[in-house]
């Protein structure tokens, strides 16, 4: 309703008359049945203590949730992470598929417990590198190297490789 998460009772009412009287369907100007409908929806969960106080739990977490995104985006650390991770799991997946050509995949639990942390954080970069053609799923459902993925393993053993040269002669 366009109105702060600290509005008194007053200034929720005010606002419903304006909105309402503004989007209501018999208003030959400005009618919008559908804003109309969200308006009245609004207007009982703000009227209603209980329903109230349940909104403005979710208006915060969502609020907290926004500026969290907002902070990571801001530091770029999750990027880096991300490459890193996806460097790990290219490794791991090429490791695999040289060891065990006939059965090269590995499952979510697996990758889990060999990175040491839960399958969800690993979902963005599994989903990811699938999209790029790096990976993909197995007929019985593991992750396996592809062989882009392979290209882009030794691509990056061959930038670490030369990076580590130029460290070694400085």
């Amino acid at each position: 309703m366009e109105i702060s998460p600290n509005a008194n009772s007053e200034t929720v009412e005010r606002m419903f008359r304006y909105l309402a009287r503004r989007y209501h369907p018999d208003n030959q100007a400005t009618a919008d049945r559908d804003r109309f409908d969200l308006i009245l929806e609004a207007h009982k969960t703000l009227r209603d203590p209980e329903r109230r106080v349940q909104y403005d739990l979710e208006y915060r977490n969502h609020s907290n949730f926004r500026f969290e995104l907002a902070e990571e985006a801001s530091s770029g650390d999750g990027v880096v992470r991300d490459i890193d991770i996806q460097a790990q799991l290219l490794s791991l997946f090429y490791a695999k598929r040289r060891k065990d050509s006939k059965d090269p995949g590995m499952g979510d639990g697996e990758l889990g417990q060999i990175l040491g942390c839960p399958i969800e954080h690993l979902e963005f970069n599994l989903w990811y590198m699938k999209e790029k053609g790096w990976i993909s799923r197995t007929e019985n459902g593991t992750f396996a190297i592809t062989a882009a993925g392979v290209d882009r393993a030794a691509s990056e053993s061959q930038t670490k490789a030369e990076k580590k040269l130029l460290t070694d002669q400085s």
